[in-house]
């Protein structure tokens, strides 16, 4: 069995942020050779998020939103977690409904979506470098 490790950094101009990096996971499985696998993207902050879903911009929208309001930024006051002087507890409450991680297959090479799946980095506390992890095993 083979395997591929590699890093992506993201650095975001706002403090939340949805970017599709599919067409960067596949390049990765590209350059590792491996055509029958899987492969693991995991965010490897505890305020940032790896999911997959629709890329439509409205619905990335509606993603804000609803976390917003599930686990809304101000006031700042309102979380323990900021007692420390942190003033991100919304943001690791929004990774928490988001998730860590996906795996997907990788078949033929290629990754194996079903219909309008790809992969987004979600990002709840920008502003700052922050990476994620891609892990491919396979043949």
């Amino acid at each position: 069995m083979k395997h591929h490790r590699e890093e992506l950094w993201f650095n975001t101009q706002t403090r939340r942020a949805y970017i599709n990096i599919s067409d960067q996971i596949q390049s990765i499985i590209d350059k590792s050779g491996i055509k029958e696998g899987l492969c693991l993207v995991n965010a490897m902050h505890i305020s940032a998020s790896v999911y997959i879903n629709d890329d439509e911009s409205g619905l990335l929208k509606d993603y804000d939103d609803w976390l917003e309001k599930l686990a809304p930024h101000e006031p700042v006051g309102q979380y323990r977690h900021n007692d420390t002087g942190e003033d991100n507890a919304d943001a690791h409450l929004k990774r928490q409904v988001m998730g860590r991680e996906v795996v997907v297959a990788v078949t033929k090479g290629k990754l194996d979506f079903g219909p309008w799946e790809q992969i987004f980095y979600g990002e709840f506390d920008g502003r700052r470098k922050k990476r994620v992890l891609v892990k491919i095993i396979g043949e």
